[in-house]
């Protein structure tokens, strides 16, 4: 860095040039920023649930942080509280909010003077004689650089202000997408854990239905042989229970497939959860009663809702950043060097260039303010702009939309709910009649009352009741899971938030110096 020296008369100036720009300086950044300044959109939501008439619902505040206890199901808690540990996209999405607050601190850090350099450097340098003007210019000498320079463009116009004011709506939108990715994770936990026990269900009951049609089918055999019937009795009640045997493989490999699956949520191995599950169980039962609040619950309790609002904030913050840029910016540059020579006829003493350079004759400083504007930019910064402000509009609608979203997921649960309700009240009333047929026909069969096709007919009715039922009986755990997840239930915590496991943190802090970031993360506000 080569500085030109200022002469002592110059030098004395400096306090008063300091001391102007540093009022320049606070003047300039005391204005307020550009752009429009926020507004909540507003929020389209029914004063009511449409079923909240129902017996079943209550209006009181639903009990979200931990709803999955409500089923009482310790085998449940346990594979769910593995997951919140365990899980890989909820550790991804906790990495994300550790991002976005390192993001958030270099928008923090572009307030102060963006450029802080040390420089020296050290050059010999030999002139050509056959140059121009060379006569009594000397031709072989060594210069001596070192200084400082620090550039700081003024935030006039607030665009690093609303830089920051956007990175810190992402920092607390990807928290929301953390509590996004929890309320999904115990939710699918639950579901698939309900899809297990159903389906475990419906393979006992396939078992039970081959155990009696197999012994229709030897009955059946042993009159033929007795010449009591006909071939055909024998040959339908053979074919039936291969049909029941068919299903069983069937239910099998979709038994294991919901377990990997769930290994997967669980961030582990397939097939090294079936410890876990602790053999075959029951359906959890649902209580009579459930609390649902209100839908104006959703703004607070959704997670997604949070989300949306929050990179609506963010956008809108862009939108001033891309307005700063049609104003002139103003920059405030200073430099401080010294700067010396060694082997020209001009050195009068016997110092030598690194000596020369720390003496007061070899400073050299500069220090004033610059304004750009890029006031002929053919439309580009206003379309910028136009861009910027689209942008918002959409992140504006897309919230409405979440708005709306929601509470359609929440209502179309709450309909499942109630239908597979009453479904579960006719299909249990079914296989009740069902089973006394079943033993009926077989019976009058046996005495020579009624024909063999009677037989088929119960069987098979009761067979695909039993496995209705099971699987409605799925169906409305699944619902009241989808009815928790819609209300945005599984995030909430009073305590403070750990967006990775011990063993990461240490790893991250072993390959990068994180500072506090790591020890101290950022909350929900």
């Amino acid at each position: 860095m080569h500085l030109s020296q200022k002469k002592p008369s110059e030098l004395r100036e400096n306090p008063r040039s300091i001391l102007l720009a540093a009022s320049l300086t606070a003047f300039l950044s005391g204005c307020a920023p550009v752009g429009p300044d926020f507004v909540r959109p507003e929020a389209p939501a029914n004063p009511e649930w449409l079923e909240a008439e129902l017996e079943e619902f209550e209006t009181d505040a639903a009990e979200l942080e931990a709803w999955w206890r409500i089923l009482e199901d310790p085998v449940l808690d346990e594979l769910i509280a593995t997951a919140k540990q365990e899980n890989n996209n909820l550790e991804i999405a906790g990495l994300r909010v550790l991002e976005s607050q390192a993001r958030l601190n270099i928008a923090i850090g572009s307030k102060y003077p963006q450029q802080q350099v040390l420089a020296g450097d050290i050059s010999a340098i030999g002139v050509s004689e056959s140059s121009a003007n060379t006569d009594t210019a000397d031709t072989r000498f060594t210069e001596f650089n070192a200084g400082a320079s620090v550039i700081w463009e003024i935030d006039f116009w607030g665009r690093f202000r609303r830089g920051i004011e956007a990175a810190d709506a992402e920092l607390l939108a990807s928290i929301a997408s953390f509590d996004e990715a929890l309320v999904l994770v115990t939710a699918q936990v639950a579901d698939i854990y309900a899809l297990i026990r159903a389906t475990e269900e419906q393979l006992r009951l396939a078992k039970d239905s081959y155990t009696i049609q197999e012994r229709s089918y030897q009955i059946a055999e042993v009159l033929y042989r007795n010449g009591s019937n006909s071939e055909l009795d024998a040959l339908q009640a053979k074919t039936q229970l291969l049909g029941t045997a068919a299903v069983i493989p069937d239910l099998e490999t979709t038994l294991r497939q919901l377990k990997n699956a769930l290994a997967v949520l669980l961030g582990r191995n397939p097939g090294s959860i079936d410890g876990m599950l602790k053999g075959e169980g029951r359906l959890p039962e649902i209580p009579e009663s459930i609390a649902v609040g209100i839908p104006a619950n959703l703004l607070r309790q959704r997670p997604d809702v949070r989300r949306a609002e929050l990179q609506a904030l963010a956008q809108n913050a862009l939108v001033g950043v891309a307005q700063a840029d049609l104003y002139p910016s103003f920059t405030l540059t200073g430099t401080l060097g010294v700067t010396a020579t060694e082997g020209t006829s001009s050195t009068e003493s016997g110092e030598s260039g690194v000596e020369q350079l720390f003496s007061s004759g070899s400073i050299g400083y500069s220090i004033g303010p610059t304004f750009v504007w890029p006031f002929l930019n053919y439309g580009r910064i206003r379309n910028n702009v136009r861009v910027q402000d689209a942008r918002l509009q959409q992140a504006l609608v897309a919230y409405r939309e979440t708005v709306i979203q929601a509470s359609r997921e929440v209502e179309d649960a709450i309909a499942a709910l109630v239908g597979t309700r009453v479904q579960d009240k006719i299909l249990a009333e079914g296989i009740r009649t069902a089973r006394r047929s079943a033993e009926l026909s077989l019976l009058r069969y046996q005495e020579g009352f009624a024909d063999y096709q009677r037989v088929l007919q119960a069987q098979q009715a009761l067979f695909g009741q039993q496995q209705r039922y099971a699987a409605n009986r799925g169906n409305v755990v699944r619902s009241f899971v989808a009815l928790y997840r819609g209300l945005g239930g599984g995030w909430q915590s009073s305590g403070p938030m750990d967006f990775v496991d011990e063993e990461t943190r240490e790893e991250m802090n072993e390959r990068t110096n994180w500072g506090d970031i790591l020890d101290d993360p950022p909350q929900r506000q």
